[in-house]
């Protein structure tokens, strides 16, 4: 049967290969060279089918002026729907009560229990974030938002604890060493990969919210960019370390530039890449009918009902 794992990659464009800003272009990433035959993440390897993988630029502007922001941007993944254009502007980095309605009228997540499949958000979260919620000092942002608009439960400690989710950064070291929270199951990005794709193994949609990205993209942190990319690398060695079956699909996207030019702190106009692996005949089949960032969510709703 179809199934798809989906890596939101938060904050990630295209960039130049300019190794003095974009940290993409400035640090190895060899398991992404490897599939990619020695190119990289970068706005001049684009596009690119190979045997291992396709790649291509999405553009996040969406004819609507101003730097693409996290709600519309994310919203425009899981919806399938122009929100920038719909409200006027790019907005983020939560939703407002406009996003928030066309969400409740159809994302991904319902879209997908509707046809009968299984589906999940992989992170957990901690025991203050469920709190900060109930007490209103946070709102959900949009994939959470989405996730619980469904009816699906978001992980928490326990699930952590217990090998039935992933921390925000992959290996579990976030909760020990800037929550303070003991006791979490560290992982090596490599493990943290294979546990991704094990867990995977249990649903038909798989989504994962990396937001690390987007954080140093803010701080303008190349050292830091460093320690990302080389995490990620290692968590795709561990994901295909299993090969994709014929009808799995692993999808890496984001949804607005900002890590790929550490000369600025603000997000970018870059586009976005769409990285994908699986079968040759099934990235074809998908990668035909995308052709913006509005046909993602579809396409995906498509690949799981076949």
């Amino acid at each position: 049967m179809p199934r798809l794992i989906f890596i939101f990659l938060d904050g990630v464009g295209l960039g130049t290969r300019d190794p003095l800003i974009n940290p993409l272009a400035r640090f190895d990433t060899p398991v992404i060279s490897h599939y990619l035959n020695g190119k990289t993440l970068v706005i001049d390897d684009c596009p690119l089918e190979n045997e291992y993988a396709s790649l291509i630029a999405l553009d996040t502007r969406l004819g609507i002026d101003g730097a693409p922001q996290s709600a519309t941007g994310q919203a425009v993944l899981l919806t399938g729907i122009n929100l920038p254009a719909k409200i006027g502007q790019h907005y983020g980095p939560k939703p407002t009560p406009e996003i928030i309605n066309y969400l409740n009228d159809g994302n991904l997540f319902n879209q997908t229990l509707s046809l009968g499949k299984k589906a999940a958000l992989l992170n957990a979260y901690p025991p203050r974030y469920f709190a900060s919620i109930q007490s209103r000092k946070r709102l959900y942002s949009v994939i959470p938002y989405a996730v619980t608009q469904a009816g699906i439960n978001l992980f928490t400690q326990q699930d952590l604890e217990a090998g039935r989710a992933l921390s925000a950064d992959f290996t579990g070291a976030g909760w020990r060493d800037h929550l303070g929270i003991p006791g979490i199951p560290q992982l090596t990005p490599y493990q943290a990969g294979k546990k991704l794709a094990e867990l995977a193994s249990g649903f038909d949609l798989s989504f994962f919210e990396f937001w690390l990205s987007d954080y140093a993209g803010h701080h303008q942190d190349m050292n830091e960019a460093s320690k990302i990319l080389k995490s990620l690398d290692q968590v795709i060695a561990g994901l295909l370390s299993m090969p994709p079956g014929a009808e799995e699909l692993i999808l890496l996207t984001s949804d607005h530039g900002n890590l790929e030019d550490l000369s600025t702190r603000h997000h970018t106009l870059n586009p976005v890449p769409l990285l994908l692996f699986g079968t040759r005949p099934s990235r074809r089949w998908f990668l035909s009918h995308i052709h913006t960032m509005m046909d993602i969510c579809p396409t995906i709703v498509r690949w799981l009902s076949k």
